[in-house]
């Protein structure tokens, strides 16, 4: 067993407040890291203790594996958690952690790497038995390669960065005259997002489904704990996950979770980490990728195994048994998690930045809540849009629709624009409430993602607006203490934020 008392988060947003519950539910104190833009941040304010890592520019502090460790090594931490994003999936930082002689809470360099190179993780996946999508186990070198072979798999087919992974590097490509084209813009995109051009070829299927299935290793044992529907995409970017799967039938969940330990058996892996397969409409699957991470949607299957999966991971990184038995896990009722994001749908999703002048999250029975910013926080364009994760349980998908609409409602954001009329319009839709939609179900309904112009909501919405700064006003008063309170640490955290200033 590893003795870890303090843990450095590697990260930012909601999934740093994530860890930091976690870390103190397992009684472990949590560093957070912080670049200038982020002085003041909702984890900084949350955690333990807080280390500057550099400038708001990612490339300048999130992103610099030197400043992270010595971050670690001056906080005092035994160990780095690194989230999901930035460096969480880069072998080469687990293993510089390792190195530095810290614990790193994730798989081993090894498998980060069969599985971050998407070529390597085809063929061990094709080794295994594991169902994988036709296409290149090579990169590609030039044009003439990728024509001969895109004519033998036949179009459409996908060209995909083979460093990959969040929609990032990816094209569809339906005719011989497309293809130059789509091979320079994903190998640019590739290289920008991942410092490696290299790109492959899949065969394109049409209108899959995107199922994604959970997995837990500690060493000893590797269980699976059931699937997510993650098929609600744009431009390749999950905006809506559900579990389980109106697609997925016991006897359906029994064949991919299989298939997915066996993946994870091929390259030794420890820790959680998530299979990704297409869903075919006649039951075949294949093997997508493997996220050597803890997953944006984890918490659809927190909500229907009662597990805490980062507690999980915390466990499982200290050398102690991971607390799910071998299984079946059969899910108990329905979750939905929906992305909010300060995007504005209304001209074509484009980023809002300013402050966050008020925020509301909403409440009641089976409503959670994972946010990253709250009242008074600034939202800047150097980081990810996504602002919280609206959660919510209920004991069929029926009821978990209507509470996810009913939440939708009680949330309130003032001072971005968020995309949360996007998931009314959604959720109210009749083909995603009968379960009819795939990876490509937003392509084909354009009207989902454009608001129509309403001036009635305007004048409602700018009335909102007007009524929550009054409150957020009010609020903001100084108001005497309790004494009984005097000894909280919450004092601490006010006192570390005035002096961050």
């Amino acid at each position: 067993m590893r003795q870890i008392s303090r843990i450095l988060i590697a990260n930012r947003g909601e999934i740093a407040r994530r860890i930091i519950r976690a870390c103190h539910e397992e009684d472990l104190e949590a560093v957070a890291v912080y670049s200038e833009a982020d002085r003041s941040a909702l984890h900084v304010r949350a955690a333990d203790f807080a280390v500057p890592i550099g400038a708001a520019p990612p490339g300048e502090s999130y992103l610099r594996i030197d400043r992270l460790i010595a971050a670690a090594h001056h906080a005092g931490a035994q160990a780095i958690h690194p989230g999901y994003g930035f460096l969480a999936e880069r072998a080469e930082f687990a293993e510089a952690v390792l190195d530095a002689g810290l614990g790193f809470v994730g798989p081993g360099p090894e498998a980060m790497r069969a599985m971050g190179d998407k070529t390597e993780a085809r063929r061990r996946m094709e080794a295994a038995g594991v169902p994988v999508v036709p296409g290149t186990t090579e990169d590609l070198t030039s044009l003439d390669q990728a024509l001969s072979v895109a004519e033998s798999l036949g179009y459409p087919v996908m060209v995909k960065a083979a460093a990959g992974g969040g929609g990032k590097g990816m094209r569809v490509v339906g005719t011989p005259r497309e293809l130059s084209g789509a091979l320079e813009l994903a190998q640019s995109e590739a290289r920008k997002a991942f410092g490696d051009d290299a790109v492959y070829l899949e065969k394109f299927i049409e209108r899959p489904r995107h199922v994604e299935f959970q997995i837990l290793a500690d060493g000893s044992r590797t269980v699976h704990l059931g699937e997510r529907e993650c098929s609600i995409q744009r431009r390749h970017q999950k905006l809506v996950e559900e579990a389980p799967s109106v697609a997925v039938s016991a006897e359906l969940r029994d064949r991919m979770g299989r298939a997915a330990v066996a993946a994870a058996h091929a390259v030794g892996y420890l820790g959680a980490g998530t299979c990704e397969f297409l869903l075919a409409d006649n039951g075949s699957f294949y093997f997508l990728e493997m996220n050597t991470r803890i997953q944006v949607e984890h918490p659809v299957t927190e909500m229907i195994l009662g597990v805490d999966l980062v507690r999980e991971q915390l466990r499982i990184a200290r050398g102690l048994p991971m607390t799910p038995g071998d299984g079946p896990h059969s899910p108990n009722g329905w979750a939905i998690e929906c992305r909010i994001t300060s995007e504005d749908p209304a001209h074509g999703f484009l980023p809002s930045t300013g402050r966050v002048r008020y925020l509301r999250a909403p409440g009641g029975p089976g409503v959670r809540w994972d946010g990253g910013v709250e009242t008074g926080d600034e939202v800047t364009l150097f980081y990810d849009s996504l602002l919280g994760k609206l959660i919510v349980w209920a004991p069929d998908r029926p009821q978990a629709i209507g509470r996810m609409l009913r939440a939708l409602n009680e949330l309130l954001v003032i001072g971005v624009a968020t995309n949360q009329g996007f998931h009314r319009r959604l959720l109210d839709d009749p083909a995603f409430r009968s379960g009819e939609f795939d990876i490509q179900f937003l392509d084909r309904r354009p009207d989902l993602l454009s608001p129509p112009h309403d001036p009635e909501l305007a004048t409602a919405i700018a009335v909102a607006a007007a009524l929550a700064e009054d409150d957020a006003r009010r609020a903001r008063r100084p108001t005497v203490a309790d004494a009984a309170a005097a000894a909280s640490s919450a004092w601490i955290r006010v006192g570390r934020k005035d002096a961050l200033r």
